[in-house]
């Protein structure tokens, strides 16, 4: 620690929204002259970003805050912050001002760019500040990150969410699609280039959407096209895709592509059309299965990952049958599933029918067995090829190892060796589990270009 300097610590809940959002915290605070801090123990200020998506994380959230008394107790100046989707909830707000004190500073997340003069005005009038604006005023304006990672950056590129998913609380978080000019996001890719990043991920709770509100007339596409353009941009990632959006056009540029990774995330939810009209998500089952369909023929190795959300209002057997099926067609590489979790304020709450958590536990066991199968036997098929690996350092469950993903977003581990943390190198796959692959860094003079001809790109 440095003497007299002032120290910040920042617990982060939910999606990479809320990831970078915490990195432009840090920024801001850095920018303000404090240093991160090692322990949240060694900190002046303690601040938390939300989510609201699932009660547990609610839940999550008012535990560590209550943990946090005695470090105000020890440390009457300690400044204590929570923001985020959560705190768009005027409940959640009440809650949080009524049963903790030791909360200072209340934002929410129209506003985290008027976070550092918050943090002032708490120190000028020694009292509580509470500011969360209900609706969002244009774009948040481009504030300094403090990114964890050297190699691989998170880049906004359209803010809110117009879709209005009868689950989802994130439109009334976030508010209305409000997307980033295309050349503010080129500039800033390009400066991270510059700093030595070699992958992004471009954020958007539906970047299929991008552009749709511009006066310039720039999609998706045409965006990825540009990014695709600067030297020395290795990988291109991004996310959320929502299904009904992803056109032809889109597909035909990943393909086209050369930094554009070839790993398709495109979450379905469900697969009866009955539970997805009742979701609001704008698709059928065979418009979906359409969309598979055209990805493959364009892009035959293509990885595709999704999202479930199981027990839904009025979900029955038979309509969960057909979630099933869909699993079994399309053979997902990975697919994140969820139990619903209703949350006040959406449509779906207020619905009947909602179904018991044991049933919906024991729904979730079985989509869960069979799609783990189905990502075995993918990753099987894995064993004896050489993969494009880029090195992000020491595994988090084996530090004798390190892992990185290939363009696939397979996560890969394979022994450590000196000066390759942060470069892109040959495995050669010699084992496979459900969600992990194993294996050997082969000779490092094997060019990219050598790997691009083995992997037949």
């Amino acid at each position: 620690m440095i003497d007299n300097a002032k120290y910040y610590y920042i617990i982060t809940y939910g999606c990479q929204m809320n990831v970078h959002d915490s990195e432009k915290l840090a920024g801001m605070l850095e920018k303000m002259g404090y240093h991160p801090a090692e322990r949240i123990e060694e900190a002046d200020i303690i601040l938390i970003n939300t989510c609201i998506i699932r009660e547990n994380a609610e839940l999550k959230v008012f535990g560590k805050v209550g943990s946090l008394k005695q470090l105000k107790k020890k440390n009457p100046d300690l400044i204590i912050g929570v923001g985020g989707c959560m705190m768009q909830s005027e409940e959640a707000v009440q809650q949080l001002y009524e049963k903790y004190p030791q909360v200072d500073l209340i934002f929410g997340t129209h506003n985290i760019h008027h976070v550092p003069e918050l943090i002032n005005r708490i120190k000028e009038e020694r009292g509580r500040v509470v500011e969360v604006w209900d609706k969002e005023e244009g774009l948040i304006p481009d504030l300094p990150s403090r990114r964890e990672d050297k190699y691989k950056a998170w880049v906004s590129i359209i803010q809110g969410c117009n879709n209005f998913c009868a689950y989802c609380i994130v439109p009334y978080t976030r508010g209305r699609e409000r997307s980033r000019p295309p050349e503010d996001i080129v500039t800033e890719v390009e400066r991270l280039v510059e700093k030595g990043v070699k992958e992004i991920t471009l954020l958007g709770q539906n970047v299929n959407s991008y552009g749709k509100d511009l006066e310039e007339k720039v999609d998706f596409a045409d965006l990825l096209v540009r990014l695709d353009e600067i030297e020395g941009l290795a990988r291109i990632r991004y996310m959320t895709s929502h299904p009904r959006d992803f056109s032809q056009k889109l597909i035909n540029t990943i393909k086209d592509g050369k930094s554009i990774c070839e790993h398709f995330h495109l979450p379905i939810q469900s697969g009866s059309n009955r539970i997805l009209k009742k979701m609001n998500r704008g698709y059928t089952r065979e418009g979906y299965l359409n969309l598979i369909k055209r990805i493959k023929e364009a892009i035959p190795d293509a990885s595709i990952t999704t999202d479930f959300i199981v027990g839904f209002p009025g979900e029955t057997e038979e309509d969960f049958a057909e979630t099933m099926d869909i699993v079994k067609r399309v053979r997902f590489d990975m697919a994140f599933t969820f139990i619903y979790s209703p949350r006040t304020g959406t449509p779906a709450a207020k619905m009947p029918e909602q179904i018991p958590e044991d049933r919906k536990k024991e729904r979730l066991e079985r989509l869960m067995e069979l799609q783990n199968r189905i990502s075995l036997e993918n990753n099987q098929k894995l064993i004896g090829e050489v993969l494009e690996v880029l090195v992000d350092g020491e595994s988090k469950n084996n530090p004798e190892m390190y892992s990185g993903r290939d363009r696939k977003n397979k996560l890969v581990i394979f022994s450590k060796k000196e000066g390759i943390k942060g470069e892109i190198v040959p495995v050669k796959i010699n084992k496979a589990q459900s969600f992990t692959l194993f294996g050997e860094v082969i000779d490092l003079s094997v060019t990219r270009k050598t790997l691009s001809t083995i992997e037949g790109r």
